[in-house]
């Protein structure tokens, strides 16, 4: 806002001095104009002002171009610090954004495992069950040298079977 006012401020006084400089040559001509000299006297003085004027011209025109130059070296300026201020806030901005995004994805994940947890551990729990029933019952079969399930020999065939198996088939 306070450089709009200072370019809005240097604008109208730029604009002022060009209308200043304008009448004066419009003016300065008139008189030589209607003064009462010679035709030769009145060619000199116009040249003169012509000169005069052209030269004015020239200061004008450096003082705006001066003007000019320092209103664009404080834009550049402040637009490289914009640009700057903007570039890093856009990377915290990005920064937040990407670790809240991994936050979250991390929230997912637990709560997609926990909610297929409770299957998974019913499932390892069983397997750990079946596993350590078989090797306690192995280890006792092992130790006392002899199958944990009633075994007998039929010596004339030389098989192993079970004696319950042959209480069923008598029945049948």
């Amino acid at each position: 806002m306070k450089y709009e006012h200072e370019r809005e401020e240097s604008t109208n006084a730029t604009t002022k001095l060009s209308y200043l400089l304008i009448g004066g040559g419009i003016g300065a001509l008139l008189a030589l104009l209607f003064a009462p000299k010679s035709g030769e006297e009145l060619r000199g003085d116009i040249a003169d002002v012509t000169r005069k004027g052209i030269e004015k011209g020239k200061e004008t025109a450096t003082l705006v171009g001066e003007k000019a130059g320092d209103y664009y070296e404080v834009t550049r300026e402040k637009a490289g610090e914009y640009y700057q201020t903007g570039k890093e806030k856009a990377g915290e901005i990005y920064t937040t954004a990407q670790t809240k995004a991994g936050e979250l994805t991390e929230k997912a994940k637990g709560a997609v495992s926990s909610a297929s947890n409770p299957f998974s551990a019913a499932l390892e729990a069983g397997k750990e069950a079946y596993t350590d029933e078989k090797r306690r019952t192995e280890t006792k079969a092992i130790s006392e040298g002899r199958p944990s399930y009633p075994v007998t020999e039929d010596v004339h065939e030389g098989m192993t079977f079970d004696p319950n198996e042959m209480k069923k088939d008598k029945k049948t």
